[in-house]
């Protein structure tokens, strides 16, 4: 990495230790006389403050835009006419924006990590209980694996760096090969599952069964990584997966739709979720909503620039009529929103604006009226009065979901499917269904590769997941995952509601298709050219981590 941008980097990630500290509200954090030394980790507040950091502004660049640029759009979920144009249509460069906001963004939490690592190993006092410290240590090292499985999914080999003073005076840094990278994550992942506590230590804190779900996840993504998927690590998948599903106390929210809702942070869905504030220092905020909301009357402010972005043609092909998620991640012309209010023109007041319950709007062309956009829906939470007065321009605290129940139940069933599946395991048919009961879907008694894909698309759609999840069957069938992409939907269409108001169906055909060739060539994200013209030793073959 270019070393100027590293010293940027960990002069930014010091300052996130300053500001007040050691409330009740684990967001704030420690004051600038006593970061980072000797006289701070006294206590295990300090110790929290300290960490605190690691759950909001290291991840802001990437969950900005980066999320839904690279993580949905890449995947096939949306399409656009201006925003996320290259994202959408697998164009990716190495000047793309998001390339190079994503790329610092997840090194940022590996900086931060490593920084909270050290000084706690090097710099807590004895008047703070072990497993305090232990458990401080912990969150740096599950943040530093996430960070890492993020990096090496998008880029491949990358340096796996432990120690920033190193890399500032180290010139000899380069690449790591993936197997040792994801090695690395196991490592750093198990220790946190073993450091980390059962119960949040406060909420919205990782636990050791947020570790252990993660773990599931990346050993589920590991098994592949040879070509074949290999059996220990596909067993490892199920048994971290089960032990979350049936001992941490998580359960899915009732009603999909509420997972999604402000004043449901921290559900009993949840397992990790990046935790904002409306009224923090830049950085600190959830800024989704401004480039996802259709427009301003939604949002109460100047933002809501969302409205030429919208749900792929390929993505509303694979809703169900019956399926509820659809309108709790997409908005259809027509659709009503109860906990969310718009402005709209007072039909007895020329020239004045009132406020009512939000019935989404659609365009006219003579006598017709249908919508070019299923306009997003996930993360608009709508106006400062839908949110006890928790939102500003481009600041909402809604948290970003990393993972979640329903994740682990999804990851469990593909698990348990193997490499070479043949019957389908009962539990792994229950969880998988209960996904389905939730949505509104009928049960399966059968299970393949495809099912468990096309419900996680339709379960984590406009969570910055849908990509991952093509990543990891690209692993071990590249071929299929290039043809399925290449041959995605990605044009334009019409949405036609039944109903001028209170639409209860909507016809969709498709206006001009688009389908973009995806090949070896440009399903990875190409190292981001700031760096490959500071850093040339990222042109060197990858080497393994030494432990």
């Amino acid at each position: 990495m270019k070393k100027i941008n590293y010293k940027r980097y960990l002069i930014a990630l010091a300052c996130c230790g300053m500001l007040n500290g050691c409330s009740k509200d684990f967001l704030n954090r420690p004051p600038e006389d006593a970061i980072v030394d000797v006289n701070f980790y006294k206590t295990t507040e300090q110790v929290l403050a300290g960490t605190a950091p690691l759950y909001n502004v290291v991840w802001f660049a990437y969950n900005d835009k980066s999320s839904h640029g690279i993580g949905d759009a890449r995947g096939g979920i949306l399409m656009s006419g201006s925003y996320q144009v290259a994202n959408i249509r697998m164009q990716t460069t190495d000047v793309t924006p998001e390339v190079y906001s994503s790329w610092t963004s997840f090194f940022n939490v590996v900086a931060q990590s490593n920084m909270v690592i050290n000084n706690l190993t090097k710099y807590t006092a004895s008047s703070v209980p072990e497993n305090a410290k232990q458990a401080g240590i912990a969150e740096g090292r599950f943040m530093r694996a996430v960070a890492y499985s993020y990096l090496v999914q998008n880029w491949g080999p990358v340096p796996v760096i432990v120690d920033n003073n190193v890399l500032l005076t180290d010139t000899t840094i380069t690449r790591n090969t993936v197997e040792s990278i994801w090695e690395f994550i196991i490592r750093d992942l198990r220790f946190a599952s073993e450091y980390l506590p059962a119960s949040p230590a406060q909420k919205g804190r990782i636990t050791k069964w947020s570790a252990k779900g993660m773990l599931a996840k990346m050993f589920l993504t590991r098994a592949g990584i040879s070509g074949n998927r290999v059996q220990a690590d596909l067993d490892s998948a199920a048994k971290y997966a089960l032990d979350v599903i049936q001992n941490s106390g998580a359960k899915l929210m009732t009603n999909y739709e509420d997972l999604f809702l402000t004043k449901n942070n921290n559900n009993t869905e949840s397992l990790f979720a990046l935790q904002w504030k409306y009224d923090g220092d830049w950085g600190t905020q959830n800024s989704v909503q401004a480039f996802l909301a259709f427009g301003s009357e939604i949002t109460g402010f100047g933002d809501g620039w969302g409205g030429d972005l919208g749900a792929s043609l390929d993505m509303l092909r694979s809703y169900s009529v019956l399926d509820k998620r659809r309108k709790a991640t997409f908005m259809f012309p027509g659709d009503h929103y109860s906990y969310i209010h718009q402005s709209v023109d007072d039909p007895n007041n020329p020239g004045k604006k009132i406020i009512r319950e939000l019935q989404v709007p659609w365009n006219f062309v003579g006598t017709e009226q249908y919508n070019t956009r299923a306009w997003v829906k996930k993360y608009v939470v709508g106006r400062p009065e839908d949110n006890d007065g928790k939102v500003t321009q481009q600041h909402t605290e809604i948290n970003t979901y990393m993972l979640r129940l329903a994740d682990v139940y999804l990851v469990y069933a593909e698990a348990k499917l193997g490499a070479a599946p043949s019957t389908v395991d009962p539990l792994a048919l229950q969880y998988f269904n209960a996904v389905r009961a939730r949505a509104g879907l009928g049960a399966k008694t059968l299970l393949t590769e495809d099912d468990i894909f096309n419900e996680r698309r339709l379960e984590l759609a406009m969570e910055g997941q849908v990509w991952y999840d093509a990543v990891r069957m690209h692993y071990y069938a590249p071929a299929k995952v290039l043809t399925m992409l290449s041959t995605q939907d990605r044009g334009s269409y019409r949405i036609v509601p039944n109903a001028a108001t209170n639409a209860t169906s909507w016809t969709i055909t498709s206006d001009i298709p688009a389908s973009y060739p995806v090949t070896e060539s440009n399903f990875y994200l190409p190292y981001p050219a700031v760096e490959m013209a500071a850093a040339p030793n990222l042109r060197k073959p990858p080497v393994p981590y030494k432990f």
